[in-house]
């Protein structure tokens, strides 16, 4: 498949277009809950960035790692995550063990704390999806529902 085989009618395009603009608006509304959420749940004085909310929410998905492999997932450099994990470690939000295998690694994984506030903000998110669906017909709320493991596959592939 060419990189553009999907953009070959205006139709086509016009579909991309709103399906990235909606997924973006979407995704804003719903993490400014979760996070605003997590705020209120945290008893940190300090707020926690959306990055240090996504680096928590890759430890719950996919468990401890070591700080090279957070860096891979999430996307940023290996000095970058280590300031991230000296951050939510300061917070209590992440404790670093070391290695079972490699003495020279370390392990990161989630404290108790972070895994209640991840709970709240997802659990808030949730609800508020939940209340901006009740405004769907029943062919819409159909139709969302049928779209879902579609959209999923999209955020993994």
């Amino acid at each position: 498949m060419t990189e553009h085989s999907r953009l070959s009618s205006p139709e086509d395009v016009a579909a991309v277009n709103a399906l990235r603009s909606s997924v973006m608006r979407l995704s804003r509304r719903i993490r400014h809950h979760g996070m605003s959420a997590a705020r209120k749940k945290w008893d940190g004085e300090e707020s926690l960035s959306p990055t240090e909310m996504s680096v928590l929410g890759t430890l719950f998905r996919c468990g401890p790692c070591t700080p090279s492999e957070l860096a891979r997932k999430e996307h940023v450099q290996p000095p970058s995550m280590t300031r991230i994990i000296a951050m939510l470690e300061a917070k209590g939000l992440v404790r670093l063990e070391g290695h079972p295998e490699d003495r020279r690694q370390k392990v990161v994984s989630q404290t108790e704390q972070a895994q209640g506030l991840l709970e709240e903000a997802r659990r808030q998110r949730n609800a508020f999806l939940a209340e901006l669906a009740e405004g769907l017909d029943p062919q819409e709320w159909e139709a969302l529902r049928a779209a879902a493991p579609v959209l999923e596959k999209l955020a993994h592939l």
